[in-house]
């Protein structure tokens, strides 16, 4: 698992003391990729917009449709800026939506909801993204508006083309809930690779030597799960709102869905919170063997210093230069070592130091200090 570090970046804002709505457009930010579906319960029209005066002629044109403007790419700031006079959007929540980095949240306006939400995913090559996705519901529009081009919303546009559940017989507010609770769902197959990555760092951990490796894994699995929890966190706090907002551009029957993906939001700060604790017990797991492994290190030297202490103290005493008879008169000194000139001697100790070495290995044997434990 890895987080790409693009989309974890801190939210750009202007310098002190700049106009309130002053908002600086992201030096790598996408051009958007605009597409409207205007729709109700007979069918979808789909059409590509390449500027605001194409939106307001199709929203002149197409009056009595219901129509979500699907946005993928926030670099031109011209279209921003004619997309929030045409639907009185406030120049702050402009401000909002090009700082990408906002947490989720609800905000009543006048004439419209604005929501945001963070959605994470995968890419193929493993990497999270952490992206924004900006949603405006008005009266009969749902305006979603995404940083990247990447069609994780697929799964709504295609309900909405088919007629599958209740997106063109129910007012845009469902669609809005629909974009929502499609977001949440992207949480579960990310938790789920998430659990198989961590049961195989359990099984290497459990079965191998411990690596250093081992460590930056899993530190950063437990900062993916810090980012994973807050943005969680935040976004049933937003569903909380949506539930106890009075604005009537949400009809009761869509409550009821709402409800359905609090509970949603729920399962996954649970399945979060159960991943944490395991990578606090993998922690501890390797934290454990780094210590076993050390200890063994400990062992063998323990063994190894300890079958010399006696040879050293033995090639110690026959060290010292002491001579057998006086070298100026030639008188022999009974005190001193009598196997100094022996003919065997060297031999001798050399035997004895042997026989003392297997002894205190049979010793370390039997006491079973030379398995591995």
């Amino acid at each position: 698992m890895e987080l790409n570090p693009r989309t974890s970046r801190l939210k750009r804002t202007p310098p002190p003391g700049s106009v309130p709505g002053t908002f600086i457009m992201p030096e790598d930010a996408l051009p958007p990729k605009v597409v409207v579906y205007s729709y109700d319960k007979n069918g979808v029209i789909e059409k590509n917009l390449g500027g605001i005066e194409e939106l307001k002629s199709h929203f002149s044109e197409f009056k009595h449709l219901y129509h979500w403007v699907s946005i993928r790419g926030i670099g031109d700031k011209q279209f921003l800026e004619g997309l929030a006079e045409y639907f009185s959007i406030h120049r702050l929540v402009l401000g909002d939506i090009v700082n990408v980095y906002q947490r989720p949240k609800l905000e009543e306006h006048a004439k419209h909801l604005f929501i945001v939400s963070r959605m994470l995913y995968q890419n193929s090559a493993g990497e999270m993204f952490n992206e924004q996705v900006s949603v405006f519901l008005g009266e009969n529009y749902v305006i979603s508006i995404q940083e990247r081009h990447d069609e994780m919303l697929n799964p709504v546009k295609e309900r909405l083309i088919h007629g599958k559940g209740y997106i063109r017989s129910s007012k845009p507010d469902f669609l809005a809930y629909a974009i929502i609770d499609a977001i949440l769902d992207l949480f579960f197959p990310l938790l789920e690779k998430f659990g198989d990555y961590l049961d195989e760092l359990e099984d290497e951990l459990l079965s191998d030597i411990p690596k250093r490796r081992f460590m930056s894994e899993i530190q950063e699995s437990k900062r993916e799960l810090i980012i994973i929890r807050r943005t969680i966190w935040q976004e049933r706090d937003k569903i909380t709102d949506l539930l106890r907002t009075n604005t009537p551009l949400i009809t009761e029957s869509t409550r009821l869905f709402i409800k359905d993906a609090y509970d949603h939001s729920i399962q996954v700060m649970d399945i979060v919170e159960s991943f944490r604790e395991v990578t606090s017990s993998l922690m501890d797991i390797y934290l454990s063997s780094v210590n076993n492994r050390m200890n063994q290190i400990m062992k063998v030297l323990a063994v190894i210093s300890t079958l010399f202490i006696p040879l050293t103290f033995i090639v110690g005493i026959y060290g010292m230069n002491f001579q057998r008879t006086n070298p100026v008169t030639g008188e022999a000194m009974p005190l001193s070592m009598p196997e100094l000139y022996s003919p065997y001697g060297y031999f001798s100790v050399m035997v004895v130091m042997a026989l003392i070495v297997c002894v205190q290995l049979y010793i370390f044997y039997r006491k079973g200090w030379l398995g591995k434990t």
